[in-house]
């Protein structure tokens, strides 16, 4: 090795963790798997069962149908609800078509629907803090759209006019930043003192924990590349959390192959993160693809370790274990082999 390339710094790659499935996605991807291996193909699943093209790529390849809306759905098929969640409205659409459903909702987005729920029986304003237009949203304001109202982030909180200031709430989006959701709520406070506070935190620990964990590394790294779809709320917080929070760059990307090697021009240390939809392989291709542009010192830098996990919706459960008794059964009678010559 010469002095020149002796002297020049090791190009690093700082991971940070954790990062990609959250519990509710990974219950969700499961969910669907699950169902084509009980009922057989095809499986429809409205909207995307998660923001991530390769998840649902794959899945469509396995036989999951994706639709955007029920009409699209022949009656009596099954259909599958995004992890996102839904509207009382389309609930009611999949009864009167007679569609067998099941609910792959996130359980954390299922509890914000609840608060929603509870608020409005109570007739409460509901600030819903999110994202007009993104699915989960949709959802949740369907719970109560005559008490909720969607502020998309501080710039809007000037704008929201509530029946009787004493008795308002909000309520978020589980895919938020963290920040930005804080100063959104603090200068709502400054206009309705007495807002209250929904039971728990909104935005789900997947998210806090990515977010967390970017900042940390953030500030020591040149450049930041989070994997994630651009429909990703999570993913594209995590681009903007990591900028925030001092990355000298930052870029989003779907697969490896997206990697611009002209972002590298005087990059010496690169983070790395994925959004809570997308799986590892998508991780370790980018690692790969780094190490072909001579970046092959990796360290994972681990804030927290994630232990939960969700079970599967109960009617897909009770199936499951009926398909699994009837196999063992069948198997039971089958005779026994003949082994004379």
């Amino acid at each position: 090795m010469s002095d020149a390339s002796a002297s020049q710094p090791a190009k690093r790659v700082v991971v940070a963790a954790p990062r990609g499935y959250c519990a509710g996605v990974d219950r969700a991807v499961v969910t669907v798997q699950r169902a084509l291996a009980v009922y057989g193909a095809p499986v429809y699943v409205r909207k995307q069962i998660v923001h991530n093209r390769h998840v649902v790529e794959t899945l469509e390849q396995e036989g999951a149908v994706f639709v955007d809306e029920l009409s699209e759905v022949p009656s009596g098929s099954l259909v599958i609800f995004s992890a996102h969640g839904v509207s009382p409205a389309v609930r009611a659409e999949a009864v009167e078509r007679g569609l067998r459903t099941i609910d792959a909702t996130c359980p954390l987005v299922t509890k914000v629907h609840k608060q929603a729920v509870r608020f409005a029986d109570k007739d409460y304003d509901i600030i819903l803090v999110g994202h007009t237009g993104h699915e989960e949203v949709e959802g949740t304001q369907g719970e109560a759209p005559d008490h909720i109202q969607v502020v998309n982030g501080p710039h809007e909180v000037d704008q929201v006019e509530v029946r009787d200031p004493s008795k308002v709430v909000w309520i978020s989006q589980t895919t938020l930043s963290v920040d930005e959701t804080m100063e959104t709520v603090r200068l709502l406070r400054e206009r309705f003192p007495e807002m209250i506070d929904p039971p728990g935190e909104d935005i789900c620990y997947a998210t806090q924990n990515r977010q967390a964990a970017v900042k940390k590394i953030a500030p020591k790294v040149d450049l930041m590349i989070v994997v994630g779809s651009g429909n990703s709320s999570n993913s594209v917080r995590l681009k903007e959390v990591a900028l925030e929070a001092g990355a000298g760059a930052a870029h989003r990307v779907d697969f490896a192959s997206e990697i611009d090697p002209s972002w590298f021009d005087g990059v010496e240390t690169v983070g790395l993160t994925s959004g809570a939809s997308v799986p590892e392989i998508l991780v370790r291709e980018v690692v790969e693809r780094l190490a072909e542009l001579g970046f092959d010192d990796v360290e994972e830098v681990r804030t927290t370790t994630e232990k939960i996990s969700f079970s599967l919706p109960k009617n897909l459960r009770a199936d499951l274990m009926a398909a699994q008794g009837a196999a063992s059964a069948h198997k039971r009678r089958e005779p026994a082999a003949d082994h004379t010559c």
